[in-house]
């Protein structure tokens, strides 16, 4: 199958499954890394009114937003090694056809000044209504990866098998999938999955991060 990417957007999911993903990867780093500065992915469930965001930042200049309202979602991306960096002129300029297109809608993503617009290599839509996503009319260069999207999305095509290979190269700890699983699944957490993924973490001292993200908060597991 080919790789998620811009030129492959069917294997994205669909609004909905992809907030969710997104809070869970968000509450996987949580428990992983109780360092805010340290984590990969956050999910913000009330970035305004009925607004949320997702974002990725993997500390070395490379990121996504994805702004989700009422409408649908907004996703931007930055990979700033790759052939459609903005700064592959001087001064930096944007790929043409990138923001081309853009349903009015999503203006406020588009003008949101912590989005970066400015630097930006992949940039993607849907509305809810819609049957797919859509990027802009853009000419791409030679490559595999010219924008960065397949890096960038590698996993958000919702197979918990490439974060447990992320998180066990990135943590160098051993990740069992079936709290990943779990995770992946939308199942509020218990005692035993936390412990699993990290036994320095409580799931009482995840409660703000939870709240934060949206994730469910009821406890299944062991009760006193």
């Amino acid at each position: 199958m080919p790789k998620l990417s811009t030129r492959n957007l069917a294997a994205l999911p669909d609004i909905d499954r992809l907030k969710a993903l997104l809070q869970s990867l968000a509450v996987l780093d949580a428990i992983m890394s109780p360092e805010w500065d340290y984590r990969y992915y956050s999910f913000n469930a009330n970035w305004y009114e009925n607004e949320q965001m997702g974002s990725m930042r993997n500390g070395c200049g490379d990121e996504f937003y994805a702004h989700f309202t009422d409408v649908g979602c907004f996703l931007k991306g930055f990979a700033h090694e790759y052939p459609m960096t903005p700064y592959r002129n001087n001064p930096p300029e944007l790929w043409p056809g990138l923001l081309e297109g853009v349903p009015s809608e999503f203006s406020s993503g588009v003008n949101e000044p912590a989005f970066s617009m400015e630097n930006t290599t992949v940039c993607v839509w849907r509305k809810y209504g819609d049957e797919s996503w859509a990027h802009g009319p853009i000419d791409f260069p030679e490559g595999e990866d010219p924008d960065g999207s397949a890096f960038l999305f590698h996993k958000l095509d919702g197979d918990p098998e490439k974060y447990r290979f992320f998180a066990e190269q990135y943590y160098e700890e051993v990740i069992p999938i079936e709290a990943v699983r779990h995770i992946y699944d939308h199942l509020p957490l218990t005692d035993e999955i936390v412990a699993s993924l990290n036994p320095d973490v409580r799931l009482d001292e995840l409660a703000e991060d939870l709240a934060a993200i949206g994730y469910p908060l009821t406890r299944t597991g062991n009760e006193t």
